[in-house]
């Protein structure tokens, strides 16, 4: 594997890849949350997703290993999976390579083609949840403030979305650090949504694939 893509890009960017003995290296020392299928993800520089690759391939298993005798119950917390699963990136080209390796990734453990309304409700998700943005300033690449969905399977084939600030989070650890001003707040002080919707399943949620700009 090569581990830089050019020259300048390391020069401008400090870009340069993990290789996958690493990566695995690194989340074995987390295993346990890395096969929760729940659990979340956050790779703030994820290029073209080494580590969110990796850490879906270990999802997919815990879900073949729990649901894979139902076929509706493995497609749909295979997708919860995959929503669990945020990444933000500089670059414009990574982040569009980073979708595409996952839903390859998707696609090919549920054997859906592009037309199927699960594999467009995975492009969907993840062009929420991966964003062409900077970690660093907490903003897209258009300047906005970076904004994430958190999903949740509601059973029967339903997701619900929230929507919350990523500075907004981040902020929140501070908060609730001993000693500060806030650290009498409740979780639900702290974490509150810019945006709820209503449950969504997945023809809905593919159905939204069409309104979302590259």
């Amino acid at each position: 594997m090569n581990l830089i893509k050019s020259k300048q890009r390391v020069a401008d960017h400090g870009e340069v890849f993990t290789p996958p003995w690493l990566v695995e290296a690194m989340l074995d020392l987390v295993g346990g949350e890395t096969e929760r299928i729940d659990s979340r993800f956050l790779e703030p520089a994820c290029g073209s997703g080494n580590f969110l690759v990796a850490v879906l391939r270990r999802k997919l298993a815990a879900v073949q290993v729990k649901y894979g005798q139902s076929d509706f119950e493995k497609r749909h917390y295979a997708l919860l999976a995959l929503m669990c699963l945020y990444g933000i990136e500089l670059l414009a080209d990574n982040i569009a390579e980073c979708r595409a390796n996952l839903l390859e990734i998707f696609a090919d453990y549920l054997d859906l083609d592009e037309a199927d309304d699960l594999c467009r409700a995975a492009a969907y998700v993840l062009s929420q949840n991966l964003i062409h943005g900077d970690a660093l300033k907490m903003q897209t690449h258009a300047g906005a403030p970076i904004t994430f969905a958190e999903w949740g399977y509601l059973g029967r084939g339903r997701f619900q979305r929230r929507d919350f600030r990523l500075d907004t989070l981040a902020l929140s650890s501070t908060f609730r650090a001993e000693g500060s001003l806030f650290a009498h707040l409740g979780k639900h002080e702290l974490f509150t949504p810019v945006k709820t919707y209503p449950p969504l399943t997945v023809r809905e949620l593919a159905a939204l694939a069409q309104e979302v700009t590259p």
